[in-house]
């Protein structure tokens, strides 16, 4: 069997959680937010408990309030719109373009067209990587006065145009260490900004909107503002500060194997590959299209020993959205088509080339049994 996703765990994950046992290193999560805020180039970054937990503090630093508009793919996981409903704000969906992502030319267009105070931002979610064009998209937004929040859930460590993700082109970005549908040993997201009041206000209000009256005694504290708890536990952060040692390694193989992929399945029948159009891509997902039932061929693949994902469901299928907005199937059809058709094949750092050259066998010997 060829899982999805699977975890790492080497010496440095066992050493670090082992020193807070021990209570010998703590102070993880600052540890943590420091290396972080380094790796991907900003000026800084909170630790939350999970990377839907980062998504809501940012709703929450933006001040999003009852009625506020909050655009977004129609392809996309349910924590997005999920957080905005939290607030009694309204998520506004867009279709998508050949490369899953948000639509550019329809965000534009919405943008220009709208004649609302309340649209307040965009939340761009990256499906496996940055495949769109996030400067046109800020520079848009920017001039019509709406904040931009980078979805990098299943891409952090990764590079747009020679700079690090989320150190550009955005407001601000949340990142997942367990990543949409790939379970890990624990859990954990990172809110990061360059923005210092944004960072301000996120900062006070990840622990309940406490603030410290006074150094010598901790337990003086006073309430300024409404917020919740979103702090990572130490344990968390220690077992993730050792997996950013890979970061940049694991972004690397998964490159690697996306050239495997890539020149294994071309060509394939009933197999199409999707196409990239910047460099440095981290194929954090590798997502192919199956243009004829993509259900029993993954049924087929799973018999095999394969197991893959699909991202995603598009959000007007799904009971809550369909029913509260009144959305129809048809309403996005460049979604519901890649809905049909897409399939994410294994694609991970601790993927050897023998088990994905397995992969790309197997996909053929299934495709061969399909007319």
């Amino acid at each position: 069997m060829i899982p999805f996703y699977r975890y790492e765990s080497e010496v440095a994950e066992h050493s670090n959680t082992a020193d807070v046992l021990d209570a010998e290193v703590l102070a993880q999560a600052q540890k943590l937010e420091d290396e972080f805020a380094k790796l991907v180039d900003v000026e800084y970054a909170l630790a939350t408990s999970s990377g839907t937990a980062a998504l809501h503090l940012a709703m929450l630093a933006l001040d999003l309030k009852r009625g506020d508009k909050i655009v977004c793919s129609v392809n996309t996981h349910p924590a997005v719109p999920e957080v905005v409903r939290h607030f009694d704000a309204e998520p506004v969906f867009i279709d998508i373009d050949d490369s899953y992502h948000l639509d550019t030319d329809k965000f534009e267009k919405l943008i220009e067209e709208n004649e609302s105070k309340k649209l307040k931002a965009v939340i761009v979610s990256l499906i496996g990587g940055p495949n769109l064009d996030l400067e046109r998209i800020f520079s848009v937004a920017n001039e019509n006065d709406v904040r931009v929040v980078i979805d990098g859930m299943d891409c952090f460590g990764a590079d747009y145009k020679g700079d690090k993700l989320g150190s550009k082109f955005c407001d601000i970005a949340c990142f997942d260490f367990s990543p949409h549908l790939k379970p890990n040993a624990t859990k954990g997201g990172m809110f990061t900004t360059n923005d210092e009041e944004l960072y301000t206000r996120a900062k006070l209000l990840e622990n309940h909107g406490i603030k410290i009256g006074s150094d010598e005694l901790e337990y003086i504290y006073d309430v300024v503002d409404v917020g919740n708890d979103y702090n990572m536990g130490e344990l968390d952060a220690a077992y993730f500060r050792a997996n950013l040692l890979r970061v940049e390694k694991n972004i690397k193989r998964q490159q690697e194997i996306a050239s495997i992929y890539n020149e294994e399945l071309q060509n394939v029948p009933h197999v199409e590959l999707t196409y990239i159009a910047y460099d440095d891509f981290p194929y954090s997902l590798y997502i192919i299209k199956i243009d004829k039932n993509r259900d029993s061929f993954a049924l087929d693949l799973k018999k095999e020993g394969i197991e893959c994902g699909l991202h995603y469901i598009p959000l007007n299928m799904l009971t809550y959205y369909k029913s509260k907005y009144s959305l129809r199937i048809n309403d996005f059809p460049k979604a519901l088509r890649a809905y049909q058709q897409v399939l994410s094949l294994p694609c991970y750092g601790s993927l050897s080339d023998d088990e994905v050259y397995h992969i790309c066998k197997t996909i053929k010997k299934v495709a061969k049994t399909k007319v």
